[in-house]
């Protein structure tokens, strides 16, 4: 009994400690280092912390800037940015970028943040917050030579507007134009000590990544890596056919569509490469104006592609495109295996979705049709038969339908899960989108949303009901769904 007595954790030898620890999530190691010195220093032990995920700002209940997050991120960074192998951070240095400070319902234009001292001291604090986060981020793993993954996502919509980047608006920021250049040098010294990267992805990270950086990859790491995506439709192209041609391993690729020339296209056909598995592309329409669909993959360019990548996929998100434009970009020999079509107010038309229906119904299997606009308009008010319908019914692949912005019917979605049953994994439709026929209320008895509920759940063979969804950050879903879809290879 006394030899039992004299044993504790504390006695525990430190390889022990350790491994009950790996046991952990991140944040209770966080809150077990603070018990003793002892724990602390087991916590801090690098094998415990080679996969590190943080998100730094944002959320749905903040508000302003997230200055006060950023010595916890040096913290960490200071601790693991040196050794950690895969890196995931999500940046979010300001919230509730989408509530206009005046009753104009729109989304609030940032091109003169002189003009509303508000928005200007908002932008400010925005702007220095996440150019310090982000220098944060690279000066701790600009010499990381073990890193294999990382992932950036900035969710910095408040700063992605024409001309936020120029030295007219960085003056504003103390030391902002030095720090924008000191970061797209930190990343340029990080890609050219890597030795062993394999992913890479950098989503709407403003500043970071310039048409030169790519040039300072290591061709160590241009052999083994397997994903990049770079995802900034502010800028041009961010890399190079020469620059693309150095990465021959490279298995899935994320770009703003404007940005997959024909030239680009040729290339990833190429024979000597290996074939390309997934592509995803973004079309935002706010920033066709900037770089025009003018000298994208053509459908001969698409056809060379599918003749060298046989089991290439893609997924498409469309922000703000209207029905002429997307037209121009849904080639017959796309294979699009997943589409977002999301908005304000821009109208997908019956006539589009008729064409979607046709050219993919053997590849299509996710299909989000999102608008955010008080009308809600019937797609089949022309026609006998509902587009919703007929995309269930011919796309035998579909396993993921999202609604809500257009008028969906009762009965035809009845019909939807009927005809989709349990292949379908996923129904969502908004509430609002739900309408009934009166005639047909008429002849049912009971509650007709409870009929709905039934009928529905009877036809996908689980239990469903209508959701309620969050539409405010688009291009964050996109980020996270095309990892998902990337990491299907």
């Amino acid at each position: 009994m006394a030899l039992c007595e004299g044993i504790g954790a504390m006695a525990l030898p430190s390889e022990l400690i350790v491994h009950i620890f790996s046991f952990l999530s991140d944040r209770d190691k966080l809150r077990a280092s603070s018990v003793c010195s002892r724990w602390r220093e087991c916590l801090f032990y690098p094998a415990l912390w080679t996969e590190l995920k943080l998100r730094v700002g944002g959320g749905c209940n903040g508000g302003g800037s997230t200055s006060e997050e950023t010595p916890k991120l040096e913290f960490l960074m200071r601790k693991f940015g040196s050794f950690v192998r895969e890196l995931q951070l999500e940046l979010a240095p300001v919230e509730g970028y989408l509530s206009p400070l005046s009753n104009d319902p729109s989304p609030p234009r940032m091109d003169q943040p002189d003009s509303d001292p508000q928005l200007s001291e908002r932008w400010r604090d925005a702007m220095a917050t996440y150019l310090d986060q982000v220098l944060c981020v690279f000066s701790s793993t600009r010499n990381n030579r073990n890193l294999r993954k990382l992932s950036l996502y900035g969710d910095t919509c408040v700063l992605q507007q024409e001309g936020l980047l120029d030295s007219s608006n960085l003056h504003q920021i103390h030391q902002g134009d030095k720090k924008i250049n000191e970061i797209q040098q930190l990343f340029m010294e990080l890609l050219s000590n890597s030795r062993q990267l394999r992913w890479l992805s950098c989503s709407f990270m403003l500043g970071l990544v310039t048409p030169c950086s790519f040039a300072c990859l290591s061709n160590p790491s241009a052999e083994t890596l397997r994903h990049l995506s770079l995802l900034d439709h502010q800028l041009g192209p961010l890399i190079s056919p020469s620059e693309l041609s150095r990465l021959s391993n490279l298995r899935s690729l994320a770009l703003d569509f404007s940005d997959l020339t024909s030239e680009l296209c040729a290339l990833l056909a190429s024979p000597r490469r290996i074939p390309l598995h997934r592509l995803s592309l973004l079309l935002n329409g706010a920033a066709l104006e900037f770089k025009p669909l003018e000298g994208t993959a053509t459908e001969e360019d698409w056809k060379s592609l599918i003749c060298s990548s046989t089991n290439l996929r893609v997924y498409l998100m469309a922000l703000e495109v209207d029905s002429s434009e997307l037209l121009r970009v849904l080639k017959p020999s796309l294979p699009l295996e997943r589409l977002h079509l999301d908005s304000y107010s821009t109208l997908v038309t019956d006539s589009t979705l008729e064409l979607i229906t046709q050219q993919y119904k053997k590849t299509l299997t996710h299909f989000l049709l999102l608008r955010d606009d008080p009308d809600f308009p019937d797609l089949s008010i022309n026609r006998n038969e509902d587009p919703l319908v007929l995309l269930a019914w011919r796309c035998t692949q579909l396993a993921v339908l999202v609604i809500h912005g257009y008028t969906v019917w009762s009965h035809n979605l009845v019909a939807i899960s009927r005809l989709r049953g349990s292949s379908l994994r996923v129904l969502t439709v908004s509430e609002e989108s739900i309408d009934f026929d009166p005639d047909q209320s008429v002849c049912m008895e009971g509650d007709p949303v409870h009929n709905l509920v039934k009928e529905v759940s009877l036809g996908l063979g689980r239990g469903w009901h209508p959701s309620s969804l969050d539409l405010s950050e688009p291009t964050q879903h996109f980020h996270r769904e095309l990892h998902a879809f990337s990491m299907g290879m």
